[in-house]
């Protein structure tokens, strides 16, 4: 299937491991030209040398204010023009509600809401100027279920549903459509530390943890990021032009609801 994605501009967020990574790799694939922006430089800088040329490395924290509005500058200036925006800001710590103060809530806001709305004010002048744009935002299962353990997730990523529902229908009109995607369990740096976590917490071993994680998913079994990703690259496209408005699960069947 041919997504028209060749020659469009891509703007991969949290893009240096993880879905991020593989969602940039898969929209390369198609033809895309891609930024990529994670907080560690080096990790940064070792997955554009991984990808090749074509890809352009923005370190940049989007948790800080101002931050989402420089990085989606900097991939203009380089490459002419922002097409699609993927914005995903990692997951915040786990724990339950009494686990976190003020400093770690706002910290969690910045990173999860502020963030994607800050990135999406910045590419919609242009992409409403051409009549064309894509904005995914990479949430999680939280947003429909919540998970044990994540108050922070649990909380704030249905916010940025809502944010993104929102915003689909005053951008409908120009040509743009907003998504947004919520992985499920699935095999990255991320998952680990939730492992390591709930292991440290219920005092088991990591892999009896993860066995009762894959026990729960009717597939039996963690994700993989490019599993996601092909979902992410399809929603971007061209291919995908009268879909809007809507999260898409992939999780192997975890979310018990109907919709």
């Amino acid at each position: 299937m041919n997504l028209g994605l060749d020659g469009k501009v891509a703007l991969v967020c949290g893009g240096s491991r993880g879905i991020g990574r593989a969602i940039a790799e898969e929209l390369a694939a198609e033809g895309a030209a891609v930024g990529l922006c994670a907080r560690d430089p080096s990790t940064l800088a070792a997955a554009v040398a991984a990808m090749g040329p074509g890809v352009l490395a923005i370190a940049g924290d989007l948790s800080v204010a101002g931050e989402g509005a420089r990085v989606v500058e900097a991939c203009r200036a380089h490459f002419g023009q922002v097409d699609i925006l993927v914005a995903n800001g990692g997951g915040p710590p786990a724990g339950p509600s009494g686990a976190f103060g003020r400093a770690e809530w706002d910290r969690a806001v910045s990173l999860l809401l502020t963030s994607t709305v800050e990135l999406a004010a910045a590419v919609l002048p242009e992409m409403r100027k051409r009549g064309w744009g894509r904005i995914l935002a990479v949430t999680s299962i939280a947003a429909s279920q919540p998970v044990d353990n994540l108050i922070l997730s649990n909380s704030l990523r249905p916010a940025v549903t809502g944010f993104a529902a929102s915003l689909a229908r005053e951008v409908a009109k120009d040509g743009i459509t907003v998504n947004t995607l919520l992985p499920g369990w699935t095999a990255t740096e991320r998952v680990l530390e939730l492992v390591e976590a709930g292991a440290q917490r219920d005092g088991i071993a990591q892999d009896e943890v993860r066995g009762r994680i894959e026990a729960d998913i009717p597939l039996g079994r963690l994700a993989e990021p490019r599993e996601v990703a092909g979902l992410a690259a399809f929603l971007v496209s061209e291919r995908a032009s009268y879909i809007t408005g809507r999260s898409f699960p992939v999780d192997g069947g975890w979310i018990r609801g109907l919709l």
